[in-house]
């Protein structure tokens, strides 16, 4: 059984659907549970604490944003090539593909906003976390701190927009 949409099969994709379906909820899902869990665990642990907790959070939660991600594009790129609006690379002859244009415009900044949490920014978290377990806070352990979490709600805002632009898209 193939699509209307030029011979792709149907059960390829069906699974490029679920699959994209299921790594949007893992990326965007942990980024929800840290962007609303984080403040109260903020308000009611110590400083050390809290800062182990994150750090735990992170370890969890990159390799499974980075392995979304990489569903994500693969499955996102199969889906838009069997789409009866898609009509070729960066042509914006319709609402759907200005919606799907925007979205990946989003995206990619959800990436870059990403690799700096996880190669810019939490090495620096890291170093001052040992630093301070040999006695030596760094100065700029606050600061880093709160950087990360201004980065985590701002992909997880950025993940709503994707959502809606997603939304858009299928509405066209």
């Amino acid at each position: 059984m193939t699509t209307p949409a030029g011979g792709t099969p149907f059960w390829a994709l069906s699974l490029a659907y679920w699959l994209h379906m299921f790594a949007t909820i893992l990326w965007i899902g942990g980024l929800a549970a840290v962007v609303l869990l984080l403040p109260a665990a903020r308000r009611s642990m110590e400083a050390d604490a809290f800062a182990g907790l994150l750090e735990k959070i992170q370890r969890r939660l990159d390799p499974v944003g980075w392995l979304s991600l990489a569903v994500l594009v693969v499955t996102g790129l199969f889906q838009m090539s069997a789409s009866p609006n898609y009509e070729g690379f960066f042509t914006i002859g319709n609402r759907w593909a200005a919606a799907i244009l925007a979205k990946h415009l989003v995206f990619l900044a959800m990436i870059g906003v990403s690799a700096y949490l996880t190669w810019g920014l939490l090495p620096g978290i890291r170093r001052n976390a040992l630093l301070r377990a040999r006695g030596r806070p760094g100065p700029e352990a606050e600061k880093l701190q709160r950087r990360e979490i201004l980065l985590l709600r701002l992909n997880f805002i950025l993940g709503v927009i994707v959502l809606g632009l997603t939304a858009l898209a299928r509405a066209s």
